[in-house]
């Protein structure tokens, strides 16, 4: 009697951000042999230098203004000084939350390296890059030139490399006084005047959370808003926030250089105007980490701006190469990223698989408020795209914010003219990351506005906003 053995699938992954982390752990759970390369640690630059340390740092922005809002709820704070009552000053200690915030970011990249250790993928800690569709050459060994070489034969390469800071010729980072995304916590204190370049996420969640520790700031714009091509009123109202906090916000301003002056910054507009301040940080978008790691020789085609082309299970024009993450072309975020490593390892062996839908995926901006979009727009639907109605509902009106104190913010549901199928939605609001779930999840499993009215919310809540909207969008039949 003779019996056949199959050989395990070999996968090997280059970079362990989310993408490379959750395709590695699917190819353990499916039984592959699988080998995740990764240059600094696992979680990639999205854990240890952008998102974790990005949003510990907002979470002590919203503590501190938490603090300064108390009065507004009545809670004043006192201090003793020989018996008579003093008002304390609200101080940031940056150089505590820079050490706390990168401390957990090591933290989450030991957890994440352990879960991988436990699945039984190895890890391997170097330069990957690729020779041909199926091997992968690894550069290992101490020290900035790496001179050992290791090759892994694959049957699947998952590519998920990540994105860098863009940089500016006229506007060089020193990590000292000209900074980008990655280089902030590296400061002791916090900045007299921070100038931002760059009215985009980054940039506005960065301004939104230094204003709160403290900081003057002054956002440098090109465009006619903050926030270009996100929901016309979640912008506006997060401009008005800007500028109430004391914030100068340029619009339709452009810098043309940035220069390091004896004891601080000038950025340059091209205007002519000049802005002096302490620190500046450059967010002027990221460029993916594609150059030289061997794509084009392996047969896989690239935009002109350097992305990989993935399809909505996140392959390449090679078949046995897949790309996941800001490498590719697909939408630049954490979440997509780990839903794209995972659809790319089901797809490559065989598994059920379902395209990544990029009108189901929810982002959030972390300005203070928050704002969290899914689905189709309003101005898509003003544009014709595609049909449907729209209903704004302020939070001024909610029950639960006024007790909260929340002066600003709504939420937004978009559903189609003929059946009433909820296909898009915005929150404006504090916390709306989480907010936004409820409208994902209609929109999702195409539930109507009368089906998500009918949900019980919590009175008071804010997610009574939610139904509160869908229940004032219900179709008479």
């Amino acid at each position: 009697m003779s019996y056949k053995f199959e050989r395990k699938q070999r996968i090997a992954i280059i970079g362990g951000g989310p993408g490379g982390y959750e395709a590695a752990l699917t190819g353990a759970q499916l039984g592959a042999e699988v080998t995740l390369v990764e240059r600094t640690g696992v979680g990639g630059s999205a854990v240890l230098t952008d998102v974790v340390p990005s949003k510990t740092l907002i979470a002590t922005a919203e503590a501190a203004n938490a603090i300064v809002d108390a009065a507004d709820l009545g809670v004043q704070f006192f201090a003793r000084d020989g018996g008579r009552a003093t008002k304390p000053e609200v101080a940031v200690n940056l150089a505590a939350v820079n050490k706390r915030l990168l401390g957990l970011a090591r933290d989450q990249s030991e957890d994440m390296k352990s879960a991988l250790k436990r699945a039984g993928v190895t890890i391997l800690q170097g330069d990957g890059r690729l020779d041909g569709p199926q091997r992968v050459v690894v550069s290992t060994g101490s020290g900035k030139k790496r001179t050992d070489f290791e090759s892994i034969d694959a049957d699947t390469i998952v590519v998920s490399v990540g994105a860098s800071p863009r940089i500016l010729p006229t506007a060089k980072p020193d990590g000292e006084r000209i900074l980008t995304w990655t280089q902030l916590y590296s400061l002791d204190s916090v900045p007299d005047h921070l100038i931002v370049v760059g009215s985009g996420v980054t940039g506005a969640e960065f301004a939104s959370a230094y204003t709160a520790l403290g900081a003057k700031v002054t956002l440098i714009s090109s465009r006619d808003t903050v926030l270009p091509g996100e929901d016309v009123d979640a912008a506006r109202v997060i401009e008005t926030v800007f500028k109430r906090n004391g914030m100068t916000v340029l619009s339709k301003s452009r810098a043309e250089s940035i220069e390091r002056t004896a004891d601080g910054v000038l950025a340059t507009l091209t205007d002519g105007r000049m802005v002096e301040g302490s620190h500046c940080l450059m967010a002027v978008g990221s460029v993916p980490n594609t150059v030289g790691i061997g794509l084009e020789d392996a047969g896989v085609q690239l935009t002109e701006s350097g992305h990989i082309r993935v399809n909505r299970v996140a392959r390449t024009s090679m078949p046995s190469i897949y790309a996941a993450g800001d490498c590719s072309d697909f939408l630049p975020l954490a979440s997509v990223a780990s839903m794209q490593g995972r659809t790319a390892v089901f797809h490559a062996m065989g598994d059920e698989v379902n395209p990544t839908e990029l009108r189901n995926v929810t982002s959030n901006i972390f300005t203070q408020p928050e704002i969290a979009t899914v689905g189709w727009s309003q101005k898509q639907i003003e544009d014709g795209v595609v049909p449907g109605r729209i209903h704004k509902l302020p939070l001024s009106q909610n029950p639960r914010a006024k007790m909260l104190g929340i002066r600003d913010g709504f939420v937004k549901l978009v559903a189609s003219v003929s059946s009433g199928t909820v296909i898009g939605g915005v929150v404006v609001s504090p916390k709306a990351s989480e907010l936004i779930l409820p409208i994902a999840l209609a929109i999702e499993h195409r539930l109507t506005v009368d089906e998500l009215a009918e949900a019980f919310s919590v009175y008071p809540s804010l997610s009574g906003s939610i139904t509160d909207a869908a229940r004032a969008m219900h179709i008479v039949r």
